[in-house]
């Protein structure tokens, strides 16, 4: 098995995607909306609450990407070595509670880390009944092992945070079956549920989804920062650095910046798992 350098430029789709109110609530559940109080989010996690009206969780619109059905074609590698690196999106407009989108992405680099190959992508989810552009992503996957080819390393990503003390810190408990229920918004890869998967990409059990701590962490710093309302979510990007065990206990730590917001998430030892992180909020 081996990466295909000759990918670059690669495209696919587009592909249809539809979602409905009950994708939507099922989202919010998996990345941990009224976990601490079942009242405390509704408006995220029911749709018949007086005073209350649904909305979307922003960061559910790169879940949407996620689902397109075609994949990007890598070469034939071991899809047990790759992890998620990188996650970013611009979202144009509040995302509905409903309906479809054409779902298109490349391959926009092969870059070479050493001890493994960093692929980033691009994509762009358009509204199939307007055909108006929703949501922008850019990400990037690790291959552990596909490195040291002599390629260029990339360009350099964010900053790190401020060397000070955070403005905001949350606290981000999860459940011991978060991976569970949050494999149900579509992510169904076997290294976040099925243990003998995971031991052959060496973990000792299955990890959480970084597409999990991503959303918790961007619901939480939306609810402290944003008044929880979604309008105002317009961009979020940040790096993967470590493995999530599901029942692990998070802490999301967020610096105000002129015109954005600095953040990290850190595992129970005090290390990030999501780092170098920007999210930007309308005024």
């Amino acid at each position: 098995m081996a990466l295909d350098r000759n990918a670059v430029g690669r495209e696919v789709g587009p592909s249809s995607v539809s979602w409905d109110s009950r994708d939507v609530m099922l989202y919010a559940l998996g990345v941990g909306a009224g976990q601490a109080d079942a009242l405390d989010e509704l408006r995220f996690t029911t749709e018949n609450s007086e005073g209350q009206p649904l909305v979307a969780l922003p960061v559910y619109a790169v879940v949407l990407i996620q689902r397109a059905g075609a994949r990007l074609d890598m070469g034939p590698i071991d899809r047990t070595k790759l992890v998620h690196a990188e996650q970013g999106f611009v979202l144009h407009r509040p995302l509905p509670l409903h309906g479809t989108v054409q779902v298109s992405a490349r391959i926009t680099g092969i870059y070479d880390k050493g001890s493994g190959a960093l692929v980033s992508t691009a994509a762009t989810a358009v509204d199939a009944a307007t055909g108006e552009l929703l949501v922008e992503s850019q990400s990037s996957a690790f291959i552990r092992g596909e490195g040291g080819f002599g390629g260029e390393r990339g360009p350099a990503g964010a900053a790190a945070c401020p060397d000070r003390a955070p403005d905001v810190e949350i606290a981000a408990p999860t459940r011991s079956d978060q991976a569970l229920l949050y494999r149900l918004s579509g992510d169904r890869n076997p290294l976040h549920s099925d243990p003998v998967f995971a031991r052959r990409g060496g973990f000792d059990r299955p990890i959480l989804h970084g597409m999990c701590t991503y959303g918790i962490t961007g619901r939480l710093l939306l609810q402290a920062l944003g008044g929880g309302d979604p309008a105002r979510l317009r961009a979020m990007s940040a790096r993967f650095t470590r493995p999530v065990m599901p029942g692990d206990h998070l802490t999301v730590q967020a610096w105000r910046e002129p015109g954005q917001v600095r953040f990290r998430t850190l595992g129970p030892t005090g290390q990030p798992v999501l780092d170098y992180g920007v999210l930007t909020l309308a005024d």
